[in-house]
């Protein structure tokens, strides 16, 4: 049985991991797609690796890494993307409002590159994931989450521990 009571958390970081982990896997934290992407966010092994993370069995069984992973991997689009953020939130790309939470799922989609090439062409270059996701739809249903807590950071590391 399936239980459908979910807490509401708004527009809180916690909503906003919450909401990408409910789009992505459906919250299941040891599911691996087709394509290989794994995990309650569907990570794929070299971003995990650029964590530090690579045993994917433990990661797999581990809760506690995948929410770490997670902060890790928006700490990290959040430093590669500072430049686009402050140029281009509160702006209308291709009909969507531009904020800091859309990007940084946008990001995670597709990849910071993806993210740039996207807002420096007002649009026209866009992005679709093996399923046919595109990085605008994240920006759009990803928009306007709160994710200020979430620092900045050129090269964070995930350990076990």
């Amino acid at each position: 049985k399936i239980n459908f009571n979910f807490p509401f958390t708004g527009k809180s970081y916690i909503g906003f991991k919450q909401a990408v982990a409910i789009k992505e896997s459906q919250g299941l934290y040891k599911l691996v797609n087709p394509y290989g992407y794994m995990g309650k966010y569907q990570f794929g092994r070299s971003t995990l690796r650029g964590l530090g993370i690579t045993n994917t069995k433990e990661f797999l069984n581990s809760p506690r890494l995948q929410e770490r992973a997670f902060k890790a991997l928006c700490a990290k689009n959040k430093w590669e993307l500072r430049k686009e953020i402050a140029k281009f939130e509160g702006r209308i790309i291709g009909g969507v409002l531009i904020t800091e939470s859309g990007i940084l799922a946008a990001a995670h989609l597709g990849g910071a590159n993806s993210v740039k090439g996207f807002l420096n062409s007002n649009g026209r270059k866009g992005f679709r994931d093996g399923f046919g996701t595109s990085l605008k739809s994240f920006m759009k249903k990803f928009g306007g989450y709160d994710t200020s807590n979430i620092v900045a950071h050129p090269e964070p590391k995930v350990s076990f521990k």
